[in-house]
């Protein structure tokens, strides 16, 4: 006898866990579209000095809710454009 395939929650397959990032948008120019940059202390790689580092990412932002200079989340998502690979979680901070 064969089984049929039912959906239960022990067999669905569960998403990964998705990057999550914290910035300031810096740029709402763009329709749907936030640039959020986000800055992250690192050791240098040779001498150990602490540097940041500042990323740029491309979130989508669907009703337009942040503006520049927010505090914002961001997740990680399937390739929306050529850029965007971000969306817009919350707006943390105004």
């Amino acid at each position: 006898m064969s089984e049929t395939a039912t959906a239960t929650p022990e067999s669905t397959p569960s998403r990964g866990l998705r990057k999550e990032r914290v910035g300031q948008v810096v740029s709402t120019k763009m329709a749907k579209t936030a640039i959020v940059e986000t800055t992250t202390r690192v050791p240098h790689a040779k001498f150990g000095k602490i540097v940041k580092q500042v990323k740029r990412f491309y979130a989508h932002d669907e009703e337009g809710k942040a503006q520049v200079g927010d505090t914002v989340r961001i997740a990680e998502t399937r390739p929306l454009s050529k850029l965007k690979r971000w969306r817009l979680v919350e707006v943390l901070k105004h």
